[in-house]
């Protein structure tokens, strides 16, 4: 993983050369903080009315990856961890970042593996996102895909993960009851959700 010291050329961690983006003047660029996971940037601004301004940027290292990974009992896959930004429990679909030099998908088949143990095949995309894009550019690809084998998981030092297979009907109302808020997960879970509805619509359709 390279570090957040370094950011992008294109993103040069203190300059103070203006530049356009968009409506928008950036003026001068600096790097408030980083780690190997995120760098925060602090912009000087003229807005798009012209007046002076301030932003300030999240830029993430890696992509975000995540897996709505089904069986054939039609039950999905979720991980349950604490999250410590929210000190709360959450249930989520296996997701979690791929660095520079790793597909989007390989580094989601990756994430399912040491999240849980599993491998699975029929893998497809399902969306492109971007989450809380007001302050932040991070970005991520969802996918579907069958769950096939079942091993031994290999998780992070930093996380503490139980799993659960839900039907996948149930999954849906936890999220109706609040009981999923994970952005990436209700995304995934939804997009299935909705091309189910579509593929039943279009049958019905074929039937008249």
């Amino acid at each position: 993983m390279g570090s957040m010291t370094t950011p992008p050329p294109d993103e040069p961690a203190a300059t103070d050369s203006p530049v356009a983006v968009g409506p928008w003047r950036r003026r001068t660029r600096r790097e408030a903080y980083a780690n190997a996971w995120i760098t925060v940037w602090h912009d000087q601004v003229d807005r798009p009315d012209g007046s002076d301004g301030i932003y300030g940027v999240v830029h993430f290292e890696n992509l975000a990856v995540g897996a709505v990974v089904l069986d054939d009992r039609d039950r999905v896959l979720l991980v349950g961890q604490h999250r410590y930004t929210l000190d709360a429990w959450s249930w989520e679909i296996p997701e979690g970042g791929v660095p520079d030099g790793e597909s989007a998908e390989d580094g989601a088949r990756r994430e399912l593996r040491e999240e849980t143990g599993v491998e699975a095949d029929e893998w497809r995309p399902l969306c492109r996102f971007h989450l809380s894009n007001s302050i932040s550019d991070e970005t991520g690809w969802l996918f579907a895909a069958r769950a096939r084998r079942h091993g031994e998981p290999s998780p992070d030092p930093t996380e503490e993960l139980t799993t659960r297979w839900v039907p996948f009907d149930a999954a849906m109302a936890m999220i109706a009851m609040g009981e999923i808020t994970d952005a990436m997960t209700i995304m995934g879970l939804q997009a299935v959700a909705l091309e189910r509805a579509t593929r039943a619509a279009d049958q019905g359709e074929g039937t008249r």
